[in-house]
């Protein structure tokens, strides 16, 4: 089966003045369909350029990227923004949600972007905010929601494209532990439901939540492994 990413030899460098610095030296990773990974690392470690790079929002200096057995490192900005708008579905720890506009105007924005005409905007995004139970909250403005359902907002406008991936980057950065234990079971619910997910996050007991931990270190790929079953979930249980 064709992997949806597969990234061989990645490097990445940017100059700044007089140096060069190797924010990747030499990455190689497959995801496939429905897999549920986590991207760990200290920062500085290289993890937010590979995700920058598997979001198409940056390309690499060198090396192979095949999104969905299509060739990404040599696309112009058009192309890669048409991935970013219709195969990746983008949540960030601060939500980055319109402030003036409500749940259900968020949610749409992607589909705006990709032309879809607005009763179809309106059915899809209902339905999006419908499947991360915020059906009562449509006509809300962020700051009339908590701070988990802004999150719940985030996610409905990330699934509302139907990508081939979730890309979450520190998704409960922002969130006290028991909400953030909330959205995390959310994002188990979706990977059940035949999502792909990649999780960016330092956090040890945040990454456990993904059935597949890569480690990154000064650039490098440390340890790829899968998460054993049954410490997946033994954070969760009473403290």
């Amino acid at each position: 089966m064709q992997p949806v990413i597969k990234i061989q030899h990645i490097r990445k460098t940017y100059v700044m003045g007089a140096v060069e610095v190797n924010a990747l030296v030499d990455v190689s990773i497959e995801i496939h369909k429905n897999e549920y990974v986590a991207i760990m690392g200290p920062s500085g470690s290289g993890k937010s350029t590979l995700m920058n790079i598997i979001g198409c929002l940056d390309t690499p200096t060198s090396g192979l990227y095949e999104f969905n057995g299509v060739n990404v490192s040599e696309m112009d900005d058009n192309q890669l923004a048409k991935i970013r708008n219709k195969e990746i579905g983008f949540v960030f720890q601060t939500f980055n949600l319109l402030a003036r506009s409500n749940a259900l105007h968020n949610v749409e924005l992607p589909l705006v972007y990709a032309g879809v005409k607005k009763t179809d905007r309106r059915l899809h995004a209902e339905e999006a905010l419908n499947h991360v139970k915020l059906g009562d909250r449509m006509h809300h403005k962020p700051n009339e929601l908590s701070g988990g359902q802004r999150q719940r907002v985030a996610i409905a406008r990330a699934l509302v494209t139907k990508p081939s991936i979730i890309l979450a980057d520190e998704p409960t950065g922002n969130l006290d532990s028991k909400t953030g234990v909330e959205i995390m079971a959310l994002f188990d619910e979706l990977h059940r439901q035949g999502n792909t997910i990649i999780l960016v996050t330092h956090e040890e007991d945040i990454a456990r939540y993904a059935h597949r931990i890569i480690r990154v270190r000064d650039g490098l790929v440390e340890s790829d492994a899968m998460v054993d079953e049954r410490m997946i979930h033994h954070h969760v249980t009473t403290e």
